[in-house]
């Protein structure tokens, strides 16, 4: 991803569903102006979600996910169809697509009702309208679909009819997506809300294997952003110059941000009186799930033998021998509870749908996720009763600095008692 792109975590994510042979992947590729996704008449073209970050006018960034059938069959159609349903877990705005020659089927209405059960904002396109044009009775259809639709599913303003194949239609559909997008909110900052202009802040990052070549990672880069706009200034260092760095400063920094990996290290050279925290504290307070998470990182002290564990990255890095998922985390896990664990993992899109065995999830701090796949996993933990924290504060945890690293944060005085006090005194 380039320096000047949006981050795909925060586009507008549209999903396109619906049958196969619906033209769902015409309707995509009309509204994208370029052929983003496989179209032919064979029925089932696309077999795996088709993701496209793009600039799309009225709306602005967005990322494009066009889906396979949601009445595939087969073994195989079975899994593309589930594949199909787990997007609406990152989808901002539904569009589904329908073949009006046809009207809408049994599958088309589940997705419905499940689309409404999520609380997605939905737009039904009604594609082929051509062919209806053809067979003479365009409005007496029209009304007829719109009827059977708008029946609790769906407000019959939200029903377009298009011609992926004439391109009619398409000018208004996509004038329609943008009045679905929710007015934003006042933006929660990542750090700036903490800071003066004027202000310096220090920031240690390791450049270790797993950071791409020449980059630096997604985190890293929006927080630097972030302190900028600001008007404060960034110190950016390996975790071996940080010693000398706060000492030939001559002014004590705001804050000294650190990756998680060398907390501890960190913390050792960092004096007392100057604040410090993590990167994935600071996100996991930006996408509002901090109490959660450290919430649940006390489940350590209780975790038993044959206890099963979730270790889950919300991106497919390319792992290393040393990963810090599949093999740190679970190492400082064992030697902290000294139980006998069960440790299993997931990444990229297949969090589990059944989380119920587990008594505790340790997620990464999800900085390739879009904010509604955040909050899925956190509810989908939440309503299964299944405590879930992510790799910084167990970090910090385990290293016993979680309470100085929450220190930052005005807001939380009430986080800051038992059981965390434990630790610090150990």
């Amino acid at each position: 991803m380039g320096m000047n792109e949006t981050p795909a975590a925060q586009r507008v994510h549209i999903g396109f569903f619906g049958k196969r042979n619906a033209g769902k992947s015409s309707v995509v590729n009309a509204v994208t102006g370029q052929d983003l996704a496989v179209v032919s008449n064979q029925k089932g073209t696309t077999t795996d979600p088709v993701y496209k970050s793009m600039e799309l006018l009225p709306l602005g960034p967005v990322v494009i996910m066009d889906t396979p059938g949601i009445d595939d069959d087969g073994e195989l159609g079975l899994q593309r169809v589930k594949k199909s349903y787990q997007v609406l877990n990152k989808t901002d705005m539904a569009v589904l697509v329908i073949d009006g020659s046809q009207g809408p089927s049994v599958e088309d209405v589940q997705l419905l009702r499940r689309i409404k059960e999520k609380k997605i904002p939905c737009l039904v396109v009604m594609n082929k309208e051509d062919l209806l044009e053809e067979s003479g009775n365009l409005q007496a259809e029209k009304e007829k679909t719109e009827a059977a639709l708008s029946n609790d599913l769906i407000i019959k303003e939200r029903i377009v009819w298009v011609s992926a194949v004439q391109k009619t239609g398409i000018y208004q559909l996509k004038e329609q997506l943008a009045h679905l997008i929710p007015a934003e909110e006042e933006a929660q900052r990542i750090v700036g809300d903490l800071l003066s202009p004027s202000d310096f802040v220090v920031l240690v990052v390791p450049i270790d294997k797993a950071a791409p070549k020449g980059r630096l990672i997604l985190p890293q880069q929006q927080t630097i952003r972030d302190i900028l706009d600001s008007r404060a200034a960034a110190i950016v260092v390996k975790d071996q110059e940080l010693e000398t760095t706060l000492k030939e400063l001559g002014k004590k920094p705001r804050m000294v941000i650190t990756d998680s990996q060398v907390f501890a290290k960190v913390s050792a050279v960092t004096p007392s009186e100057i604040p410090l925290t993590s990167f994935s504290i600071l996100f996991a307070r930006y996408k509002g799930n901090l109490e959660t998470v450290i919430k649940g990182v006390t489940v350590l002290e209780s975790l038993k033998d044959g206890d099963h564990v979730l270790i889950s990255e919300g991106c497919t890095h390319h792992r290393q021998c040393d990963d810090i998922g599949s093999v740190k985390i679970p190492k400082w896990i064992q030697t902290y509870t000294k139980k006998e664990l069960v440790f299993e993992f997931t990444s990229g899109t297949e969090f589990p749908e059944d989380v119920s065995r587990y008594r505790l999830i340790v997620h990464c701090g999800g900085c390739m996720l879009n904010e509604r796949e955040m909050k899925y996993r956190l509810s989908s933990s939440s309503d299964q009763q299944v405590p879930i924290t992510n790799y910084g504060i167990l970090i910090a945890y385990i290293q016993g600095i979680l309470k100085r690293s929450l220190m930052v944060f005005p807001e939380l005085p009430a986080l800051l008692e038992h059981p965390l006090e434990c630790r610090e005194d150990e």
